[in-house]
């Protein structure tokens, strides 16, 4: 009762913990760093303007605030990494902040130490360039900085910190802009956030405020972000709820019931019905008490790594398991302890004396006698059909062990479904990888510094198969792009060359989507493309594209219509023709044919090569070949791998020890009913073991007993699991914008299915094994005068 209380409850602390984590982490940082509702960016010309700052932070409906600190654009290049020409790093918002404290937006430190002095920088750590880490020296404008921390600020703003005194050498001769952080008294709505801002524009000149933005935005980004966890968190902590209950519940009235004799004993002694169901309660309490004060430190031991994983996955600082959840969790366990105790003692003080006392290991052992001579006709060894009559002498009973054993074959089922598709999702995801070997024009600009790793943790590029990301055991040295013609000329000419086309990345405006979307012009064969469809087809003829869920729902486009794209005034109309699964860019990435958009001259990314290789071919060897073919060229060519995910990673870690626990509480539940199954026919056993059962034959039989069991409730389990996964992976992709192919999602076929039938038979052979040998090496005497 200990074991089953202490994993039960550890189990549901972790599985609520995790709920509450998954829940509304941008929410919980939010509240807990003082986030801004709204960051008002002001002109620098307007800094000299005396106290109207101030005023502002008394307009009506503000709440709090912070500032004014000065802000700064610069790009920062690591030093000693030269880029490729003409590539240019991203514009980074540079605030001149003392102190991370303050009452609002409380900057918080993932890694290292704030700023205390000229020539040191804090990066965000969703805007850190790939490969930054502390220790890192950047360049801004000849200004040199060394990255002393990473930091994160819960409505993002800002992009990188540094000494106030710092910022003036960063501006040079510009007049800083400067920057105010608000908390209103009112900001649940987008017109709540509005008249706030409108708001702190009266209170300030005329002109001075240049920008503001609101924490919606940065809200309503971090939701997508972390959507996809809640819907399988959510049912792992049902199933671990529902489990616990479950289990906590046999071994509770399993224990009871088997006290029934001496329940008689105490009737007989003059107890009271009420006085018996008391006292058997106070008994369960006392070591499912001690299982649950150990299940809440086990618990809140394993959620540590957890949800540190989870944090950095969702971009917010690590939390403890909430303490309402170590006090309620324990709380509903013992209520269930006390319930199961209560019936089972109350029913059988309710019984006859006389009757009661009839009642003990003997008649127990007794029941169930036709259906054991009826097994006992069959043409197998009488240990196995002993076995196979086993759970008909306690129907009940039976069925307990078979619901937890259901329980743990449906987790098992339901987790195997999970990782299947998620690999099968991060594969058909990435129509960036396609061919056998790929082909680089030119290196990544984002090569890492030496002695940093090469891609900030967490953050998209190499590791999650990002545009620009390295080829596989590539230096990544930056040069000058290689001529598309004569690496082209190069492949064609090698010998086990099959097909090959090219992708070139640009930025094009659409009709109806502000900021515009990614465009991938496709050029040569692209049989080779890696694309799966989730509906439609792919593009054949010109004027033709695909395009992801998220950009036809953003846009209202359906397959079949058409879209404008400009670039410079230049426009062009293409027909969306299928829609393409495809997670890159964002979710918003459309796809087409060089031809297609030729017409908009579109600044194009140096393209990349994709080359499938003839039957019989060695892809790492064409790949040696071709690299040394294309190294003159300034090219480089290695192997196409798949990329590695970090949110994959994290849901895969969550899967695996949530699962984990779940069949531990399923195996110790069927523990438990085999012990008592045991005992109850201990005399039983001893008769056997007199007429010549030996043990390996009582292990069988022992076996047998639950192994029936758990081929019936896996038959039971795995089809649940199956259901489950279909309904959970769907809502995954909705809470992300997407929408999963069937072909992912039905993972489970007939060797899998087959396989996954026997989970039920190794959950309860695993959890009857300890009480089987314990049962076959039993003293034959012993087990006589048990009775």
């Amino acid at each position: 009762m200990v074991l089953t209380t202490l994993l039960s409850v550890a189990s549901a602390v972790l599985a609520v913990g995790l709920l509450v984590a998954s829940g509304a982490p941008f929410d919980r940082a939010f509240f807990q760093q003082r986030g801004a509702h709204l960051t008002v960016r002001f002109a620098g010309s307007a800094a000299s303007t005396e106290d109207w700052p101030a005023a502002t932070a008394h307009a009506p409906g503000v709440a709090a605030a912070a500032g004014p600190f000065a802000l700064v654009s610069a790009r920062f290049r690591t030093e000693g990494v030269e880029a490729p020409p003409g590539f240019e790093p991203p514009p980074l918002t540079v605030v001149g902040r003392a102190s991370a404290a303050g009452p609002v937006d409380a900057v918080a430190l993932v890694e290292g130490r704030w700023v205390e002095a000229p020539g040191e920088v804090v990066l965000e750590r969703g805007s850190r360039p790939p490969g930054a880490g502390v220790g890192t020296r950047l360049t801004a404008g000849g200004v040199v900085l060394t990255v002393v921390g990473i930091a994160g600020s819960a409505g993002e703003s800002a992009d990188a910190w540094v000494v106030p005194a710092q910022l003036t050498v960063l501006a040079g001769e510009r007049p800083p802009a400067f920057q105010m952080l608000y908390r209103l008294t009112a900001a649940g709505t987008r017109a709540e956030v509005a008249a706030g801002r409108d708001a702190i524009a009266a209170a300030a000149p005329a002109g001075a405020v240049v920008g503001a933005r609101s924490y919606l935005d940065v809200r309503e980004t971090a939701q997508e972000n972390t959507a996809a966890f809640v819907p399988f968190v959510t049912a792992f902590a049902l199933l671990g709820l529902a489990m616990s209950v479950l289990v906590i519940g046999i071994v509770v009235s399993g224990a009871v019931g088997a006290a029934t004799r001496r329940i008689g004993i105490l009737k007989a002694l003059g107890f009271t019905p009420l006085q018996v169901g008391r006292a058997y309660v106070a008994q369960a309490l006392i070591p499912g008490s001690a299982g649950a004060l150990l299940g809440v430190a086990l618990g809140n031991v394993l959620a540590v790594p957890l949800m540190a994983e989870v944090a950095e996955t969702y971009g917010t600082t690590a939390v403890l398991v909430p303490l309402w959840v170590d006090v309620v969790v324990p709380a509903v366990a013992l209520a269930v302890v006390a319930g199961a105790a209560f019936g089972p003692a109350l029913r059988a003080a309710r019984m006859p004396t006389a009757a009661v006392l009839r009642l003990g290991a003997s008649a127990a052992g007794g029941r169930g006698l036709g259906i054991r001579g009826l097994f006992g006709r069959l043409p197998l060894p009488r240990p196995v059909t002993l076995g196979l009559a086993a759970p008909f002498a306690r129907p009940a009973r039976a069925a307990g062990t078979a619901a937890a054993v259901a329980f743990g074959a449906l987790a098992v089922t339901f987790a195997i479904g999970l990782g299947s598709t998620l690999v099968a999702v991060k594969t058909d995801g990435d129509p960036d990888k396609g061919g056998d070997v790929t082909v680089r024009t030119v290196a990544r600009p984002d090569a890492p510094a030496p002695g940093q790793p090469d891609t900030a943790p967490g953050q998209p590029g190499a590791e999650d198969g990002g545009p620009g990301g390295p080829l596989p055991g590539k230096a990544g040295k930056p040069g000058k792009p290689a001529d598309p013609a004569a690496v082209a000329a190069a492949i064609a000419a090698l010998q086990g060359t099959a097909s090959v086309y090219r992708t070139a990345q640009t930025q094009v405006e659409v009709a109806g989507l502000k900021g515009g979307a990614p465009l991938v012009a496709y050029e040569g064969n692209t049989a080779g493309s890696p694309h799966t469809m989730v509906s439609g087809r792919w593009f054949e003829a010109a004027g033709e594209a695909v395009a992801p869920t998220r950009f036809l729902r953003a846009t209202g486009v359906r397959v079949g219509d058409t879209v404008t794209l400009s670039e410079q005034g230049r426009t062009v109309r293409v027909r969306i023709v299928g829609e393409v699964f495809d997670l890159g860019g964002d979710g918003m990435t459309l796809r087409s044919g060089a031809a297609s958009v030729a017409a908009l001259q579109p600044p194009s990314m140096p393209p990349d090569f994709a080359v499938t290789v003839a039957p019989g071919t060695d892809p790492a060897d064409y790949a040696e070949r071709l690299d040394a073919a294309v190294a003159p060229l300034g090219a480089e060519a290695a192997v196409t791998e798949a990329g590695k995910s970090s949110v994959i990673r994290a849901m895969q870690a969550l899967i695996a020890m949530l699962t984990l626990m779940l069949v531990v509480v399923a195996c110790l539940g069927v523990l438990n009913t085999v012990v008592l199954d045991t005992r109850d026919r201990v005399r039983d056993l001893g008769v056997y073991k007199a007429l010549g059962m030996t043990p390996r034959q009582t292990v069988a039989q022992v076996l047998t007993s639950v192994g029936a069991i758990g081929l019936v409730a896996g038959a039971v389990g795995v089809p649940l699991g199956v259901a489950l996964h279909r309904q959970v992976m769907p809502a995954m992709g909705r809470a992300v914008g997407t929408t999963i192919p069937s072909a992912d999602i039905d993972v489970y076929g007939a060797p899998l299915l087959a396989l996954l039938a026997t989970a039920g038979v190794v959950i309860a052979t695993a959890g009857a094994l300890l009480p089987a040998v314990w049962a076959a090496r039993a003293a034959t005497a012993r087990a006589l005068r048990a009775e």
